[in-house]
């Protein structure tokens, strides 16, 4: 199989699995089903993030005074929601450009906003968990290790991206620093 061949279905597993995860029938009573709460499947991924690294609760601003997961929280939602849309837009680019492409305003944001926070690499590999094992929950009898790594690799590049960026600002930074002193007598 070629690598543009591998990038499309790699991105259709992505897609695909996300439905899957984000649309999970449940029987109920006279046999009906139901969707599945799309909520408790985002907030599944704080979960899983806590579980694997319970420290990494002080990172989340809205997190910070809680003794709990808080479920209506809408911050919360909307990140663990940024994470999967992200990771999705991710399997789409690798698809269609053979690279994650975040557009400048983004990236320099979220490299800002990680780099502040002192995220590192490990924090990384801490959300991807929580967010596979989140997808693999979602996609019950479904999930496979193809599943598995096409999610990877979409959030291993734009993650890569995000920690490039921050290695750009920090540099940056560092550069300012070093100016500064240097001019000063």
């Amino acid at each position: 199989m070629q690598f543009g061949e591998e990038l499309l279905k790699h991105t259709r597993t992505v897609l695909w699995s996300w439905g899957v995860a984000v649309q999970v029938q449940k029987p109920c009573r006279g046999g009906e089903e139901v969707e599945f709460d799309v909520d408790l499947v985002l907030i599944q991924v704080m979960r899983w993030t806590l579980e694997i690294a319970p420290a990494a609760k002080r990172l989340f601003s809205f997190l910070k005074d809680a003794d709990e997961i808080p479920v209506n929280n809408p911050k919360l939602k909307a990140h663990a929601i940024k994470v999967f849309k992200m990771t999705c837009e991710a399997a789409i680019q690798l698809r269609e450009r053979g690279e994650v492409v975040v557009s400048g305003s983004t990236l320099k944001y979220l490299g800002s906003v990680h780099l502040q926070k002192g995220i590192v690499a490990p924090h990384f590999e801490v959300v991807k968990e929580a967010l596979l094992r989140t997808v693999e929950k979602g996609a019950g009898e479904k999930w496979c290790e193809e599943m598995k790594g096409a999610w990877s690799e979409a959030y291993d590049q734009l993650s890569a991206a995000i920690q490039a960026e921050m290695a750009k600002e920090a540099a940056e930074a560092q550069a300012e620093v070093t100016q500064a002193a240097e001019t000063q007598p």
